[in-house]
C-alpha cells in the first residue's frame, strides 16, 4: 500500500511539473499565435495585441544575474508574469511583461516608453543605482517566445546575433572604449556613460494569405540600440541628434528619457517552424565543432585498434597458452592469468564503490534520455527551461536502477550492512550536491539575485527527494539485496597473492592520471561551448554535436580503462576494482582544471561573490562528472575482466 502511493504521488508531480510547464511556453512546432491588424480582426481567430516581456538582467562582469525592475528602468504599470517551469527558477529567469506596448502591423517612429528618470548628483542611493545599472549589459527581450536579437556585424562580413542587448557602455579614461561602445565612432568622449536609451524594433511575419490559414505569424524579431539626447518628453525626435552622454564622475544631475520605434516586414521565405535558424546560423564556430568531432573518432579508432589488438591477438595467445594441459610450466610465468585466484577479491570500501556505482548508473540514464530528448528538439532553447526540468525529473525518478546497482555489487563485494548502503545510495551524492547548491543559494539571497531559489521551490525540491526518489532507491535496493550475487567466473584464495614491484607506469597513480587525458581530449572542445552557455550568456542549441560527443566520451572511457586494466593485470596488480573507477573518473579532474583555466582566461568577472559561485556551481559540476565518467570505465572493464577469465582454464 505505501508503495502505491509513493508511486502515485511520483506521478502527480511529475504531471504537475510538465503542466506548469507548458502553460507558459509551446514546443516548438506544436503551437504558432497568429496575429492580425485590426481591419481584418473581426470574425478572425487571431491577435492584435503584441506582448513584449522582459527577462533577467546580466553582466560580463558577474555571475549574479538581476530582475529587470531591481534597478531603475520604465516598468509596466500592470506587471504580468508568465508561469515559470522548474528549469527557469533554478536557472534564474524572471520573465515579466514589460512597458513597451504596440499591435500588429501598426509601426511608429517614436514612442515615449515612460516619464523622465532622474538621478541627483548628490544622492548617493541615485549614484550607486546609475552605475551598477551601465554594468549590467544585456537586457533580454521575449516577443512570441522568439528572443529579441541584436545583430551586428563581425570579422569576414559574418553577422552575429545575440540574443539581448547592451544597457549602456562605458569609454574608458584613457580614450579606449569598451564593450558595445565600438560600434559608432561618436563615443569617444573620455570617462564617459554612453546610455542606449532607444530602440529600433524591427519585426519580420509570415503571412498566411497564400497558405491558406488565418493572419499572420512572426519569424523574427531584432533590435538595434541607440543613445539619443532627449531634452523634452513632448517634443521627441528619434532620428539622430547627439548621443546620451554621462560623465562617470556624475558631476551633475542627470535626466533619461527612454524611446522607441517599431517597424513591421512581410517576409514569406521564413518558415515559421525555422524561425530561430537566423539566430542559431549566425552563431560561429560550427567548422570548429566538425574538427573537434574528427579529432574525437580518431582518439576512438586508435584506441579500438589497440583494443582490438589485445582482445583478438594478444589475449588469443595468451588463452591458448594458459590452455595447453601439457605445459608443465605454466604456472611459473607470469602474466595476467597467475591474478585469477585473487582478482575477484572484494574491494577495500566497496560500500562507498557500490554507492558511487548506483549514483552513477542514476547520472548516466539522466543523461542519455534527457540528450536523447534534446536531439528530438522536445528541449530546445524555444522550450525555456525544459532541459534542466526534465533533468531533474529523470534524476528523480531514477531512483530505482541507482538502488538496484549499488544493492547488487554490494552484495557481490560480500557486505551485509544493506540499510546502510542503501541510505548512503540515497542521500550521499544528493546530499553533498544539495548542501554546495544551498550554500550558493544563500549567497545569491544576500546579493539580491534573481537566481536565488525562492524558499518554496527548495521545498519542493526536498519534496521530490525524500518523497519520490529516497523511496524509488529502496525500492530498487530490495530487488537488488533479493538478486543472488553475481557468479565470477573464477574462484577467491583464501590467502592474497603478494604483488610483485610495479613499474612507474603501472603503478597506481600514473595509471590513473593518464587514463583521463584521452576522455578529456574528447570533449574538451565541446566543453568550452557549454561553459560558454553558461557563464558568458550565449545560447547553446547544438545537442546533435553533444550527444556524438556522449557517445564518443563512452567509447572512449571504456577503452582506455580497458587496455590500462589489461596492462596491469599483466604486471600481477589484482586491485582493479576502485582503479577501473578513478581512471576514466580522473577525467573530472581535468574538467576542473580547465574550468579554473576559463576562468582566468576567457571570464571578466570580478568580486568575491561572483567568484565564490563559479567555483561552487563548478564542483557540483565536477562530481557528477566524475560519478558519470567512473561509472563508465568500471562496468567495460568489470566485463573485461569477466570475459577474459570466463575462458581461460583454471588448474
Amino acid at each position: 500500500m505505501r508503495m502505491r502511493i509513493h508511486f502515485s504521488f511520483a506521478l502527480v508531480c511529475l504531471l504537475a511539473l510538465y503542466i506548469r510547464s507548458f502553460s507558459a511556453f509551446y514546443l516548438p512546432g506544436l503551437a504558432p499565435v497568429s496575429f492580425c491588424d485590426e481591419e481584418s480582426k473581426a470574425g478572425e481567430d487571431c491577435q492584435t495585441d503584441i506582448q513584449l516581456f522582459v527577462n533577467r538582467l546580466d553582466s560580463v562582469e558577474s555571475v549574479l544575474p538581476y530582475e529587470y525592475d531591481v534597478f531603475d528602468f520604465c516598468k509596466d504599470a500592470k506587471e504580468l508574469r508568465p508561469s515559470e517551469n522548474l528549469g527557469q527558477v533554478l536557472f534564474g529567469e524572471r520573465i515579466e511583461s514589460s512597458p513597451y506596448k504596440f499591435k500588429f502591423n501598426e509601426g511608429f517612429k517614436c514612442k515615449l516608453v515612460c516619464s523622465t528618470k532622474n538621478y541627483k548628483q548628490g544622492n548617493k542611493d541615485d549614484i550607486y543605482l546609475f552605475v551598477q545599472w551601465m554594468k549590467m549589459l544585456i537586457n533580454c527581450m521575449i516577443i512570441d517566445n522568439m528572443p529579441v536579437t541584436w545583430c551586428y556585424d563581425v570579422e569576414d562580413g559574418q553577422k552575429y546575433c545575440n540574443p539581448g542587448f547592451p544597457i549602456g557602455c562605458l569609454v574608458a579614461g584613457d580614450g579606449r572604449a569598451k564593450d558595445a561602445c565600438v560600434i559608432n565612432s561618436e563615443f569617444n568622449k573620455k570617462n564617459t556613460f554612453y546610455v542606449f536609451n532607444h530602440v529600433d524594433i524591427k519585426i519580420k511575419y509570415h503571412s498566411g494569405k497564400q497558405e491558406g490559414w488565418t493572419g499572420a505569424r512572426l519569424v523574427a524579431a531584432t533590435l538595434e540600440p541607440k543613445s539619443i539626447k532627449h531634452t523634452d518628453e513632448k517634443n521627441l525626435n528619434c532620428d539622430g541628434g547627439n548621443p546620451m552622454e554621462v560623465p562617470a564622475e556624475f558631476n551633475g544631475d542627470v535626466s533619461i528619457i527612454y524611446t522607441y520605434a517599431v517597424t513591421f516586414e512581410e517576409d514569406n521565405t521564413i518558415k515559421w517552424a525555422s524561425r530561430w535558424d537566423y539566430i542559431l546560423v549566425s552563431m560561429p564556430h560550427t567548422n570548429i565543432q566538425w574538427f573537434s568531432i574528427m579529432n574525437s573518432l580518431v582518439i576512438v579508432l586508435f584506441l579500438s585498434g589497440m583494443v582490438a589488438m589485445i582482445m583478438l591477438r594478444t589475449l588469443h595467445k595468451d588463452i591458448a597458452r594458459y590452455n595447453q594441459v601439457d605445459q608443465e610450466d605454466a604456472q611459473e610465468e607470469s602474466g595476467w592469468k597467475q591474478v585469477h585466484g585473487d582478482v575477484f577479491r572484494p574491494p577495500r570500501k566497496g560500500m562507498l564503490l557500490s554507492v558511487f556505482l548506483g549514483q552513477g548508473t542514476q547520472i548516466f540514464i539522466m543523461t542519455f534520455i534527457t540528450l536523447f530528448l534534446a536531439c528530438l528538439g522536445f528541449l530546445s532553447p524555444a522550450n525555456r527551461g525544459a532541459l534542466m526540468t526534465c533533468a531533474v525529473v529523470l534524476w528523480v525518478l531514477l531512483g530505482t536502477p541507482a538502488g538496484y546497482v549499488s544493492a547488487r555489487l554490494y552484495k557481490t563485494f560480500g557486505g551485509e550492512k544493506w540499510k546502510t548502503n542503501v541510505l548512503l545510495t540515497a542521500l550521499l551524492c544528493p546530499g553533498i550536491v544539495f548542501a554546495d547548491f544551498f550554500l550558493m543559494n544563500l549567497i545569491l539571497w544576500g546579493e539580491g539575485s534573481s537566481a536565488a531559489i525562492p524558499f518554496g521551490t527548495l521545498v519542493a525540491i526536498l519534496a521530490l527527494w525524500f518523497g519520490i526518489s529516497v523511496p524509488l532507491t529502496f525500492v530498487g535496493a530490495y530487488f537488488g539485496f533479493k538478486k543472488p550475487a553475481i557468479e565470477q567466473p573464477v574462484r577467491t584464495n583464501q590467502i592474497p597473492r603478494q604483488i610483485p614491484e610495479q613499474s612507474f607506469f603501472t603503478k597506481p597513480i600514473p595509471g590513473i592520471v593518464m587514463g583521463g587525458i584521452l576522455p578529456f581530449g574528447c570533449i574538451f572542445i565541446q566543453l568550452f561551448f557549454i561553459l560558454n552557455s553558461i557563464w558568458s550568456h550565449q545560447m547553446y542549441y547544438m545537442f546533435g554535436f553533444l550527444f556524438l560527443v556522449f557517445i564518443i566520451l563512452l567509447i572512449t572511457c571504456s577503452e582506455a580503462t580497458i587496455l590500462l586494466c589489461y596492462f596491469h593485470l599483466c604486471a600481477e596488480d589484482y586491485h582493479w576494482w576502485w582503479r577501473s573507477f578513478l581512471t576514466s573518473g580522473f577525467t573530472a579532474v581535468y574538467l576542473f582544471i580547465y574550468a579554473v583555466h576559463y576562468f582566468f582566461s576567457k571570464l571578466q568577472i570580478i568580486g568575491m561573490a561572483s567568484t565564490i559561485l563559479y567555483f561552487g556551481y563548478t564542483m557540483i559540476m565536477v562530481l557528477i562528472f566524475f560519478l558519470f565518467t567512473g561509472t563508465i570505465g568500471f562496468f567495460a572493464c568489470f566485463w573485461f575482466v569477466n570475459k577474459i577469465y570466463s575462458v581461460v582454464k583454471v588448474d
